[in-house]
């Protein structure tokens, strides 16, 4: 935290970021929130970036630029490779069991 003398034969300081005029005290410690500010600018854009990654349109922290939709494609080619593999298994299977009943005879 900064601050800026105005007098300092009077004891008169101001601090700049909201104008305010005080009087310097020997009794009061003021600290630098500037580090403290700066981290938690670090774990606002981290809790963006996990609230983002719910999200399979939105780009994320340490992606490269333009690969905001990889997560929705990779979703849709999975989702289609998976249908298709359980799909032909079931008929497979389906076409297994009407060639069984065939040679056995029952219709």
């Amino acid at each position: 935290m900064s601050i800026i003398r105005i007098a300092p034969e009077v004891h008169l300081v101001m601090d700049p970021d909201t104008a305010l005029v005080a009087e310097e005290r020997e009794d009061v410690i003021s600290y630098s929130m500037e580090p403290v500010i700066e981290r938690l600018d670090k774990l606002d854009a981290i809790a963006d970036d996990l609230v983002n990654s719910l999200s399979p349109d939105m780009p994320l922290l340490n992606t490269w630029p333009g690969r905001e939709n990889t997560a929705y494609k990779a979703g849709i080619y999975g989702n289609a490779f998976y249908g298709i593999v359980i799909g032909l298994a079931f008929s497979g299977l389906l076409a297994l069991i009407m060639y069984i009943r065939s040679l056995i005879g029952v219709i």
